[in-house]
C-alpha cells in the first residue's frame, strides 16, 4: 500500500458488555483508502459490536476511532449521523430493507438524504441494481424478494453513494457461490476503485481471501493472519 494517511485510525479501542464480560480491549487498526480488510474470529468475541464502534452506532468504552481525520467522540449525535449519510456504507447482516419502499427508492436512499436531486439518485440506484443483478427490478417490494435478492438491494444501498468507509457484516452469508463471488467482486472494485476503506466481516475464507489484509478479533486486539 502507498504510504498516505490512513483513512481510518483507532487506537485502544476496548468494549465490555453486561454480564460484565469484555470482548475486546487494546485494538489498534488503520485502515487506508483503497485498502481492503477481513475480520475473521469466534463468534461471539465481538466483531458485529466493533463495526458497531466504528459506525459511530455504539460507543466504546476505551480508546478512539478516527474517520477521515475526524475523531467520533468529537461529534454529537446529529454530526455522527451526517457522518454515516455521507462518508460511511454499511451491509448489515440484518437487511433493514424499508418494505414502504420500492427497491429503486431502496437503494437511492443514502442519496437522497443528501441531495435533492432525485431522479439522479434514483438513476444511479438502477445501475447499481444492475451491477447486482437485479436490472429491471428497481419498481418491485422487498416482499417480492428473496433473502439473497435483499442482501443484494442491501449491497447495493451501501455502494450507491461511494463512502469514504464501506462496513460489511457477512455480506453474502444469504447468497449461493455465484452471486456472491459477483457481489465480493464488486465490493472489492468499490473499495479498491474508489479509494474507498473496506472492512468486512466473514467466516467465510472465500470471501476473506479478496482481501488485502485478514485479521483474527481477539480479546487482546487484532491479530494479522499469515496462512494466506
Amino acid at each position: 500500500m502507498s504510504e498516505t494517511v490512513p483513512l481510518l485510525v483507532v487506537r485502544g479501542l476496548g468494549k465490555s458488555v453486561p454480564g460484565p464480560r469484555r470482548l475486546f480491549h487494546g485494538l489498534d487498526l488503520e485502515v487506508r483508502a483503497g485498502e481492503l480488510i477481513a475480520i475473521v474470529g469466534e463468534s461471539g468475541v465481538g466483531k458485529s459490536t466493533l463495526l458497531n464502534i466504528l459506525a459511530g452506532l455504539d460507543d466504546a468504552d476505551e480508546g478512539s476511532v478516527g474517520i477521515d481525520g475526524t475523531l467520533l467522540a468529537t461529534l454529537d449525535e446529529t454530526g455522527r449521523t451526517r457522518l454515516r449519510r455521507e462518508r460511511i456504507g454499511f451491509v448489515f447482516q440484518a437487511f433493514h430493507i424499508l418494505p414502504y419502499l420500492t427497491l429503486r427508492q431502496n437503494v437511492a436512499l443514502p442519496l437522497a438524504l443528501v441531495s435533492p436531486d432525485h431522479a439522479v439518485a434514483e438513476a444511479r440506484a438502477e445501475a447499481m441494481l444492475d451491477l447486482v443483478g437485479l436490472a429491471g427490478r428497481g419498481d418491485g417490494y422487498a416482499r417480492d424478494l428473496s433473502g439473497g435478492e435483499l442482501q443484494r438491494v442491501a449491497i447495493a444501498r451501501a455502494l450507491v453513494h461511494r463512502p469514504a468507509l464501506i462496513l460489511a457484516d457477512e455480506p453474502t452469508g444469504n447468497l449461493d457461490r455465484d452471486t456472491a463471488a459477483r457481489v465480493l467482486s464488486l465490493f472489492a472494485d468499490a473499495v479498491r476503485g474508489n479509494g474507498a476503506a473496506g472492512i468486512m466481516v466473514t467466516h467465510s475464507d472465500a470471501s476473506a481471501a479478496i482481501a488485502d489484509r485478514v485479521l483474527t478479533l481477539t480479546g487482546d486486539g487484532l491479530v494479522e493472519r499469515r496462512d494466506r
